[in-house]
């Protein structure tokens, strides 16, 4: 492996999930294609799509993504969010940087909340819409063909339109 175009792939963290350090070069579009209980200190695993390590949201932006999507983390999926390097989090006081959301799939307008920074301490955060492809004609393409095109569409959709059309099935 000689190709020195994109070094990238050299500074990523050796870690089970997304880490700060992964949005130094800029935030990214996820959809979350999977959720499921963690442990204790991490109790919500985010599966998103483009190959990533999970996300493992923090308590703040678990409470976030509930006030925008609600408690029903079945719904989460499909949808999708910005994640970008706040290098302003601290944790035991020391700024070292953390995943924040800016953006959100699923709402129709800029939404803000005081959400607990530290002990005692309050901070806002302001989400705004995330526009997101349109599955409409996808999914009905899919219902109306036979199992044998239906097959063969399945292979050519990307992990995000296969959530999309379980999604709508699952919603019938």
């Amino acid at each position: 492996m000689n190709d020195v175009t994109n070094l990238s792939d050299t500074i990523k963290p050796k870690s089970d999930q997304l880490n700060a350090d992964d949005l130094l070069t800029g935030s990214i579009n996820v959809t979350i294609t999977g959720i499921r209980r963690g442990s204790a200190d991490q109790p919500i695993i985010l599966d998103i799509d483009q190959g990533l390590q999970p996300f493992k949201p923090c308590k703040t932006m678990r409470r976030l993504l509930i006030m925008v999507w609600g408690e029903n983390g079945k719904e989460w999926i499909g949808r999708s969010m910005t994640l970008y390097n706040d290098p302003t989090v601290k944790w035991a006081g020391v700024a070292i940087g953390g995943i924040r959301i800016s953006h959100v799939s699923h709402i129709e307008r800029e939404q803000s909340f005081m959400l607990t920074a530290t002990r005692g301490k309050k901070c806002q955060h302001v989400v705004r819409p995330l526009a997101v492809e349109d599955y409409t004609k996808l999914i009905a393409d899919y219902t109306q063909a036979d199992q044998g095109k239906r097959d063969a569409m399945w292979a050519n959709l990307t992990p995000v339109q296969q959530t999309a059309i379980n999604q709508a099935f699952n919603n019938q």
